[in-house]
């Protein structure tokens, strides 16, 4: 089955985006000091070049044979985060130093899980449609243990909602009954 107009559009902005990501990537895993950054790096690379050459071959062939592993959820990470540490851009820099190495990188996958989440809205095969549903809970789950370890780090402030705004938020909604009869 050939690919219609939207799809190949689509499936092309998303394999550049593999190809800058596949290859930040690689410069990152030689740059990284942190171990534990360095590591998820490389846990997530083999599932960024599944996720590419599975693209590639629907470029290719207009349907692929492979599905792609969605990594499971990672654990939330634990421990008690460092004071948010204050950021600089560095404009002059010829290396990236692990906050920077972070940051780049989540804002890669969570770019590319917003693109993932388009594309599959706007494709028609079935297939297809699964595969970018799939690569998207990919991008999530690595942003999600990228930001933790950020977080973790005191790279990604963020902070827990105030018992105010919280009650307001409580007292805002409510429930909805089923309608009788309706499934």
């Amino acid at each position: 089955m050939a690919l219609r107009g939207h799809e190949a559009y689509e499936l092309n902005e998303l394999l550049m985006g593999c190809v800058n990501t596949i290859n930040s990537m690689g410069v990152f895993i030689q740059q990284a000091k942190d171990p534990e950054l360095k590591g998820i790096l490389q846990n997530q690379l083999a599932a960024h070049i599944q996720d590419y050459n599975i693209k590639v071959e629907w470029a290719k062939t207009g349907t692929s044979s492979e599905k792609l592993k969605v990594p499971a959820m990672p654990a939330k990470m634990s421990g008690t985060p460092k004071p948010p540490q204050a950021a600089k851009p560095s404009p002059s820099g010829t290396t990236f130093d692990d906050r920077a190495i972070a940051t780049s990188y989540l804002l890669a996958v969570k770019a590319a899980g917003k693109n993932y989440a388009s594309a599959a809205f706007e494709a028609d095969d079935p297939q297809l449609r699964q595969f970018l549903e799939d690569a998207f809970t990919m991008s999530s789950h690595h942003a999600f243990e990228v930001a933790g370890w950020m977080s973790k780090n005191g790279y990604y402030p963020g902070e827990q909602a105030t018992n105010t705004y919280l009650q307001m938020l409580a007292n805002t909604y409510d429930t909805a009954t089923h309608p009788v009869g309706v499934h």
